[in-house]
């Protein structure tokens, strides 16, 4: 994914392609179909798979940082999306995280290190590193593979500083941008 709707990629020649898409929505789906493609085409998914389908600015965030984030949690079945299993997108709050803490599930650790403020990615995560054997009762059948769509909104980073006493950290907050909405009324079909 690259800015302005373009995406690049090698091919297996190892030659380099961009393509530019009419609308930021045609470049989303086309790379959310090519991650799914990558899943179908593995032969056992033992790794997180990611996507990123918006870059975001500043930088990437890394483990001890702090994040609000806005996610949807689908089934993978079928070879492609399943049902919704959880949602914040409509909901008043997001979800706060501090990467590395333990406190999601490692696919989720692990898949957004990286993202930047404002970024959107793909994620699907193998069940070893989602819920594996035990699932979540009435939400995620046992050994289920996940895909969430994920957007950092807002971050706030840690970095060490040296400071008289050598302990000092400094940390930057900052709000993501609103999204826009799409209304070139354009279509990838």
């Amino acid at each position: 994914v690259q800015p302005n709707n373009y995406s690049t990629f090698y091919d297996d020649q190892r030659q380099n392609w961009s393509i530019m898409f009419e609308s930021e929505k045609a470049a989303v789906d086309f790379s959310k179909q090519v991650c799914i493609a990558k899943c179908n085409s593995s032969p056992g998914l033992d790794s997180v798979l990611c996507q990123d389908l918006v870059l975001g600015e500043g930088q990437g965030v890394e483990g001890g940082d702090s994040l609000e984030v806005a996610y949807t949690g689908w089934l993978f079945q079928n070879n492609g999306l399943g049902q919704v299993f959880d949602s914040n997108v409509n909901k008043d709050k997001l979800l706060r995280l501090k990467l590395g803490s333990g406190k999601v599930i490692k696919g989720w650790e692990e898949g957004m290190m990286g993202m930047k403020k404002g970024g959107r990615r793909y994620l699907i995560i193998p069940p070893a590193w989602a819920y594996g054997a035990q699932g979540v009762a009435g939400r995620v059948p046992p050994d289920s593979t996940l895909v969430f769509e994920v957007e950092v909104r807002r971050v706030k980073l840690v970095k060490e500083c040296a400071g008289s006493d050598g302990l000092s950290v400094s940390s930057r907050d900052s709000p993501a941008p609103s999204p826009v909405p799409n209304s070139d009324g354009f279509s990838a079909e």
